[in-house]
């Protein structure tokens, strides 16, 4: 008879095994995954020249990209694969070439298949540059088999 898994760390495996295959987040972005626990997860990206607009700062739709990403491994924490249903973001700074951004989101409700999660994105200053809302929905089927 096997112990059961913590939902902690039922959570960590669900991170790592979909930050393995996240070619968008880990090798095109250069994302880090920090935390993935149940509800909750903390994503990492330096901006760097290719993130940059016409305006010579982050393009928002990177910073988007982060805070969906930190939205992905948050909602699917359960281990019930989920999908986004809805997202909006706010700008509220700018980030700048070489700025450190952190997100962080948490799980504000999960009724049934749908869950609402919001992101802080702060740079390395702790200004916070940007907040987003996911709604999720569970589809079929579990993101790592025990």
């Amino acid at each position: 008879m096997s112990t059961p898994i913590t939902p902690e760390a039922l959570a960590s495996k669900v991170g790592d095994a979909m930050f393995a295959a996240d070619v968008a987040s880990k090798d095109t972005m250069g994302m880090e995954l920090l935390l993935c626990e149940p509800g909750h997860a903390r994503m990492r990206m330096q901006v760097r020249e290719f993130h940059l607009n016409g305006h010579g700062i982050c393009h928002g739709g990177f910073i988007f990209t982060l805070a969906d990403s930190t939205f992905a491994f948050a909602c699917n924490s359960h281990n019930k694969n989920a999908v986004a249903a809805a997202a909006s973001i706010e700008f509220l700074k700018p980030a700048l070439l070489g700025d450190v951004l952190t997100s962080t989101g948490v799980e504000q409700v999960l009724i049934g298949r749908h869950g609402v999660y919001d992101m802080t994105v702060r740079n390395q200053h702790d200004d916070v540059i940007a907040l987003f809302r996911g709604k999720s929905a569970q589809i079929a089927g579990n993101v790592v088999n025990l």
